[in-house]
């Protein structure tokens, strides 16, 4: 009887590293660690095996930082000074807190607009059955403070403990600038009170531009336009700027990492170089899945992988084997059931959009959902494993 030549699919290991610096010869330590980690737990690499570096360590090696006075600086240069609109920030006191005393240091007053009842990713300022008891409606309806804390109080995040309304207020006034809150969920809300914007939205942050700019916003930067190119000094990021940025030290930010395709490329070259087999390589930040309990969803990143090797652009082009067990093959069993399977995958299409056979197969990209599956891997805390290797990914039924 003809059996499956392996017993595991995909395997995903954290690759446990030294603590890297600015300067380090990133592609050489990663070649060099996973090899031994191969030899040390009695594994080989094989074709199509993914290497992933996490970006934090990326932006550390290129030394990718900045202050707030930087920010300050740039964003005094872009938005003039004066009252700036700073809407839809995310709730974070790692992605934004020390990003918007940057932002407030270069305004005289800052008009912040929060989205409610949750920001863009997730983290709620009240929950909307609360809103339903108060008859607000997110949609249309613009909240000052006044209103929002006889209607709300005041509502600490459920993970965090923060309150972040006071928290970011607090930030603003202590950077020596006058700030207004206000909730709403309208882009162009903001006009009432100003018109320099700052929008902080993530994913949504081009059509918030051009809301803002069709109904006549003078200035309208998004956060991807700030620190697009070094101040006095600082790091960049000349695609992405502030977003994708975490906090460093109570004055700095480590920016999302600068250009790497050649560092991805490197290791792919050293790799084949040292062992003959070609691995695919990716460098990854957050992943992208939504916290069921928290309703968080992780991106708040401006993109899974900002870096990747050509055989992870696309996505999964796989069959459902359930689909086909209970449909095409349902009075098969056993061997035979085993073996029809087995030919339908080695005769499926290179493409099967709009298949029933594939439906429910999660067509999205492939570094989107590699990239999750190596964030979920390495953690965020004290791992120590900031290199992932995913074997088996791209294996079928018929490996």
């Amino acid at each position: 009887m003809e059996q499956n030549t392996r017993k595991v699919g995909t395997v995903s290991r954290g690759i446990r590293c030294p603590i890297f610096r600015e300067g380090d010869d990133l592609a050489s330590i990663v070649t060099e660690t996973v090899l031994d980690a191969a030899a040390s737990e009695g594994f080989e690499l094989r074709d199509r095996d993914v290497i992933s570096i996490t970006e934090s360590v990326v932006a550390r090696v290129q030394g990718n930082y900045a202050s707030v006075d930087d920010i300050a600086a740039d964003v005094k240069a872009k938005l003039g000074g004066g009252t700036v609109g700073v809407i839809f920030p995310i709730l974070s006191r790692n992605r934004f807190a020390i990003c918007l005393r940057g932002i407030a240091k270069g305004c005289k007053k800052v008009v912040l607009m929060l989205s409610y009842p949750s920001d863009e990713v997730g983290n709620h300022l009240v929950s909307m059955d609360k809103l339903d008891e108060a008859g607000v409606n997110p949609y249309s309806d613009v909240l000052s403070l006044e209103k929002y804390r006889e209607l709300f109080g005041y509502e600490k995040h459920e993970f965090t403990g923060v309150d972040y309304v006071e928290y970011y207020g607090e930030i603003v006034k202590e950077c020596g600038a006058e700030v207004e809150i206000v909730f709403a969920n309208q882009a162009k809300a903001i006009l009432n009170y100003c018109d320099h914007i700052l929008n902080c939205d993530i994913h949504t942050r081009a059509r918030t531009k051009r809301i803002l700019l069709e109904n006549g916003a003078k200035v309208v930067c998004s956060l991807d336009d700030i620190l697009t190119a070094p101040v006095n000094g600082s790091g960049c990021n000349e695609k992405y700027g502030l977003l994708g940025s975490n906090k460093s030290t109570e004055d700095t930010i480590k920016l999302f990492p600068r250009e790497c395709k050649e560092l991805v490329l490197d290791i792919q070259k050293r790799i084949f170089d040292k062992t003959g087999k070609h691995v695919e390589v990716m460098v990854y930040g957050d992943g992208a899945f939504k916290d069921p309990q928290g309703k968080i969803w992780e991106l708040a990143d401006p993109v899974v992988s900002p870096a990747f090797t050509d055989g992870l652009i696309g996505t999964p082009n796989e069959l459902k084997l359930k689909y086909l067990a209970d449909n095409d093959f349902k009075d098969l069993s056993g061997e035979a059931l085993r073996q029809a399977i087995s030919e339908s995958i080695k005769a499926k299409n290179e493409s099967l959009v709009g298949s029933m056979a594939s439906q429910g197969t999660t067509p999205r990209q492939l570094t989107d959902l590699i990239g999750s599956l190596c964030d979920l891997t390495s953690g965020s805390g004290d791992k120590g494993t900031p290199v992932v290797l995913v074997q088996g990914y791209f294996d079928n039924y018929t490996n």
